[in-house]
């Protein structure tokens, strides 16, 4: 373990750089075997270590093998298959089979085996906690807040059929809601919940699924369709295809298989939009939650503590890797030096380092990769003229870990307000005038979310109104609920996710009843 610091999708363009390494047949599963004891799970038959394709656990059919890490300590934990185009072929064939007979079944059918799942989940929270914290980084504490995000989803989800009046006397109008059918590709940042947030939905609509996870965060996944099994869903409703190398014949196959009728991913804006064209073939149905560059906003009229506390959470949720994480924020000039010295103060007593161990309260970036842009972004905003407040640098030792940073007097056009920085930076930018940060704000391709912390109500109403984004949040730094509808606007995405999000996995039907 390293030591504590003290510190004073499916995203094709975030593809781990490890390359598949190839293993003789024969000695696949005995080295898979072996590996599962570095997990330290009570229950070990939770750790999968192979895809899953009509209700069997498989390999890749030429062998290969995708080494996964743990970022705190670089240590391998195990691997999966790299697989390929043969294997998506076959996956979504078996979820068509499949979704003959699952689309077929009552609500309630649906819904006790989803209540098997979802008990399942909170009777193993601790083993599935530990996965995510292993994988991703994160501290056990925020794994364990994770997870139960996660088994939200997985609730009870309802939906409704309608009845319009006719305009004609003969003539009886009715809607009904039918399962389309999904595949669906997920990011690392959160390996649990962003399964649950899409499967969730889509199982209850009665569609099957072939799930594509993240080669960084495999293990939760794996594990989830353990439980799912468990809980009685039936061969060929979930399929998981594990691949890193190649990804991008997968991900052209999800997306242009004329079986497929429905895509889903959360992840990078370049991919969304790569994959939305590919989807475009076929005019699949799309639900798309790609990157985000929300504005945090502190007025002079602020609970300053609480403004401060909400920045917190907000900015450093996830060592700053989630889609809705703070990545620009705004203070009014009256109250700058109060909140910066305060949140500089807060940052300061953060505790960086392994996420099992109890005293870390941050833990590392998933790769080399995002240490090198969080360095990127700090040093191109001190180029331009920030001043340094905290942190700035990445730490020492194993494992991809970077000191939570604070930076003032960061200009606008500094690379930190124009890209999402997905890391534990925050930088802070003056302003004057309400309509100057309202157009400051609004100044992104990007509207995922959006904050703000003020205690004028005509304010508060002014700026939730004009904030081009599909989610705020006013003086609170926490949106994310399962039983909101949580999605963006602009180049953020497509459709929503969690609350209503089970119209995104039905066609809706009108029939007409004639002959009365």
């Amino acid at each position: 373990m390293p030591p504590l610091h003290r510190v004073t999708s499916l995203s094709l363009a975030l593809a781990s750089p490890l390359k598949p390494r190839l293993v003789p047949r024969r000695s696949l599963f005995r080295y898979r075997m072996a590996s599962t004891t570095v997990f330290g799970l009570k229950e070990a038959s939770l750790v999968r270590t192979q895809g899953f394709i009509d209700g069997k656990w498989v390999d890749a059919k030429e062998g290969g093998v995708i080494k996964v890490t743990n970022p705190a300590t670089t240590e391998e934990l195990g691997t999966v298959p790299e697989m390929g185009l043969e294997e998506t072929k076959e996956a979504i064939e078996a979820a068509s089979r499949a979704f003959k007979t699952w689309s077929k079944t009552t609500a309630k059918q649906r819904h006790d085996i989803l209540k098997k799942f979802y008990a399942l989940m909170q009777e193993h929270q601790d083993d599935l906690a530990r996965l995510i914290t292993l994988e991703n980084g994160k501290p056990l504490a925020e794994a364990k807040g994770e997870h139960a995000y996660s088994a939200s989803f997985i609730e009870a989800v309802r939906t409704y059929g309608e009845v319009i009046p006719s305009s004609f006397t003969q003539l009886r109008n009715v809607v009904i809601k039918q399962p389309i059918g999904d595949s669906i590709l997920t990011p690392w940042n959160f390996p649990s919940a962003m399964i649950t947030r899409k499967l969730g939905a889509a199982l209850a609509a009665g569609c099957t699924a072939v799930i594509k996870p993240p080669p960084e965060t495999p293990f939760s996944a794996l594990a989830l369709v353990e439980l799912a099994t468990r809980a009685g869903v039936p061969p060929g409703v979930i399929n998981v295809v594990t691949t890193q190398a190649n990804v991008s014949e997968v991900g052209r196959e999800m997306c242009e298989n004329t079986a497929v009728k429905k895509v889903s991913f959360t992840g990078s804006t370049p991919v969304a939009k790569l994959l939305y064209g590919l989807a475009a073939s076929t005019l699949k149905k799309v639900s798309i939650e790609a990157g985000g560059n929300a504005p945090f906003i502190v007025f002079d009229d602020a609970d300053i503590d609480a403004a401060v506390e909400g920045a917190i959470i907000c900015k450093f949720r996830g060592t700053g890797q989630t889609c809705v994480c703070a990545n620009r924020i705004y203070v009014q000039s009256s109250v700058y030096a109060d909140f910066a010295s305060r949140l500089a103060e807060k940052v300061a007593a953060f505790n960086v380092g392994n996420g099992l161990d109890k005293e870390t309260t941050h833990g590392p970036l998933i790769h080399e990769r995002a240490v090198e842009k969080v360095e990127r972004h700090v040093e191109d905003a001190l180029a331009h003229g920030a001043q340094l407040v905290h942190g700035g640098k990445r730490l020492p030792g194993a494992g991809s870990f970077f000191a939570p940073t604070v930076l003032s007097d960061v200009p606008a056009d500094a690379l930190v307000n124009k890209e999402e920085t997905f890391g534990p930076l925050a930088a802070l930018t003056r302003f004057e005038t309400e309509e100057e940060v309202i157009k400051l704000a609004n100044d992104t391709s990007a509207g995922l979310a959006g904050y703000f912390f003020s205690r004028d109500i005509g304010r508060v109403w002014r700026v939730a109104e004009a904030l081009e984004v599909g989610m705020v949040g006013t003086n609170t730094g926490v949106i994310s609920q399962a039983v909101i509808p949580f999605g963006g606007i602009k180049e953020s995405g497509l459709g929503r996710e969690g609350g209503h999000g089970i119209e995104e996995y039905m066609n809706t039907k009108f029939i007409a009843f004639g002959g009365l």
